[in-house]
């Protein structure tokens, strides 16, 4: 089953997109594909945050911030459910290397590895797309191809939740 939660910074996506890996596969191992990289001291102190409220619940972390296709092939078998946080910093992550045709074939790699994947995927992003167009040339092809990694991942997706202020709207599914 491939999942997608979509919404805004601080929406909640990520907290509902934990209890529905935790509610709906109580009996398989549970892995959290993290993307962040820690730039800064304050994603440090995010990352730090996150880490250790998973710490005690169970969860197996893997560091995927480039790689995400290959953590994804390396860890999904049927018995496991992993949540991917989150799709949009592992976009980031891409477009910071100015590489648009090596970012295509990332993404279609990622494509591939999901249709093909065992077991519970749940993928949260942030939903940048309900703005205002921005002024500089990486911010609109942010926004531009997260819209479309978007369109595609729900295309795909057998449920996608749009959260806003903690609630889920199920789009599809």
């Amino acid at each position: 089953m491939l999942e997608l939660y979509l919404g805004g910074a601080r929406s909640g996506k990520s907290r509902l997109a934990e209890q529905r890996i935790c509610t709906a596969a109580s009996d398989v191992q549970r892995i959290y594909i993290a993307t962040a990289t820690a730039g800064d001291e304050e994603m440090t102190a995010r990352i730090a945050h996150h880490q250790h409220q998973r710490r005690d619940d169970g969860w197996q972390t893997v560091e995927a911030p480039e790689e995400l296709a290959a953590a994804i092939r390396n860890s999904a078998t049927a018995n496991t459910a992993i949540l991917v946080d989150c799709l949009t910093l592992w976009l980031s992550n891409w477009l910071m290397k100015d590489d648009l045709p090596c970012w295509h074939t990332v993404r279609a790699e990622f494509y591939q590895v999901l249709q093909r994947a065992e077991g519970h995927i749940v993928l949260v992003s942030n939903e940048v797309g309900q703005g205002i167009v921005p002024l500089g040339t990486l911010s609109r092809q942010f926004v531009d191809e997260s819209g479309r990694l978007h369109q595609d991942l729900a295309a795909m997706a057998d449920r996608v939740v749009l959260v806003t202020a903690g609630l889920e709207q199920v789009l599809k599914g």
